[in-house]
């Protein structure tokens, strides 16, 4: 077998050329039981890409499935795993059949994919999710925690505090001697979840190629990143449009995808050569629900790799790291404030919390005008537009002078 190849033919004999114990993760996503024939053209109806998913019974096709679970668990390491992706048609008796060869303690995530789909005139609820079981060979999986972003509406003021157990088993904020807060270890964020919002490709999407049922390469990316590294090698034993290749190219991970249909395996080698992957404004922006922070407020937060915080007049926002074990809060100076009331609204913020270092983002060229009633030791730093806006000031060209 050689790595990074999109192999033809049959997905079941094509996996006996591969060693056994030698691969870190599989994906795939085989026919679901539709009992149709999925056709799709790309952007200029030059090409019409096709694929039958139409068996004789469902026997027959549970049969294909196990077939190819069988001989995945074989060439996977015993730190590998395996994710199937599936939807509504057959999910159930799936699970079964995974079960069955990987062994029901094996299983980890029931990964819920959710998505806003256009709608249409069918009777029911719409569709606008599938799922893909996770299962590892072993119980010792390769497994790299990943990290998103608190709630809008959580008060991560609060989430940064230690928590312990009072008397009747009740979980409150912990204090110290003194009955201040005693700040909790560090936090990188909310564990991923099994329920993942990634959209669904656009039908304009620069990724897209026209073959029926393409993913997006976002989620191949999550997936490839939760169980494998760099130079781990990720195979795809029904990889249609080759996004899982893309994906594992993409991560610097090894890759090898097999398919029945030529069109299939000609289409993969093209994408591999201009990897193009689509970003997602969704992911990229997040929702506006609860968002009060203004695009400038969070571009600011963005640059100095802080979280966001919501709901909160003194505090705008948290760095990610620490510094001597403690928070490190943010506030960004308004545009209907003075650097003065900028300083006193993040102080009276941080009373009891006793914060090694508080930051506040000057915005406005207004220096300190007046005198405060309590002392502070707040670190003020200059916007990067002010920044630029004083380094413009000092670069300006002299006069010219005639010789």
């Amino acid at each position: 077998m050689e790595i990074n190849s999109i192999i033809h033919g049959n997905c079941v004999d094509k996996l006996k050329d591969i060693e056994t114990s030698k691969v870190d993760l599989v994906y795939f996503d085989p026919p679901f039981f539709t009992q149709k024939k999925h056709s799709l053209s790309n952007r200029d109806n030059s090409k019409l890409y096709e694929f039958l998913d139409k068996y004789e019974s469902l026997e027959e096709y549970l049969y294909l499935i196990e077939s190819t679970l069988k001989e995945c668990k074989r060439v996977l390491k015993n730190t590998g795993s395996v994710f199937l992706h599936c939807d509504k048609n057959a999910s159930h008796y799936i699970r079964i059949v995974l079960d069955k060869v990987f062994g029901k303690s094996n299983f980890q995530s029931e990964i819920v994919w959710a998505y806003k789909r256009w709608s249409n005139a069918k009777k029911g609820l719409l569709n606008s999710h599938q799922i893909i079981f996770f299962y590892s060979k072993t119980e010792d999986f390769k497994f790299n925690t990943l990290y998103t972003n608190y709630s809008l509406t959580t008060n991560l003021d609060q989430i940064l505090q230690d928590r312990e157990k009072d008397e009747n088993g009740k979980s409150i904020y912990k204090k110290n001697e003194t009955g201040g807060v005693v700040i909790g270890k560090e936090k990188r964020g909310v564990p991923l979840s099994d329920v993942w919002g990634i959209p669904y490709l656009n039908p304009k999407a620069k990724e897209r190629t026209g073959y029926p049922t393409q993913k997006p390469v976002l989620l191949l990316q999550q997936i490839i990143n939760i169980v494998t590294d760099e130079g781990d090698l990720v195979l795809d034993p029904f990889c249609g449009s080759g996004t899982t290749c893309v994906a594992a190219k993409s991560l610097k991970r090894n890759f090898v995808g097999i398919d029945v249909s030529v069109d299939a395996i000609n289409l993969s080698k093209s994408r591999l050569e201009e990897m193009v992957i689509s970003e997602s404004n969704l992911l990229n922006k997040g929702v506006n629900e609860y968002l009060e922070k203004t695009n400038k407020e969070l571009s600011i937060l963005q640059n100095l790799n802080a979280f966001p915080v919501q709901r909160n007049s003194g505090i705008d926002g948290f760095l990610r790291d620490y510094c001597d074990g403690m928070p490190v809060p943010v506030k960004i100076q308004n545009e209907h404030e003075t650097l003065e009331d900028a300083i006193e609204k993040l102080e009276k913020a941080s009373i009891g919390k006793n914060y090694s270092i508080k930051i506040v983002i000057q915005t406005r060229e207004t220096g300190l005008s007046r005198l405060f009633g309590f002392e502070t030791d707040i670190k003020i730093i200059q916007s990067l537009e002010l920044q630029a806006k004083s380094i413009a000031r000092t670069l300006q060209s002299p006069s010219k002078i005639s010789v």
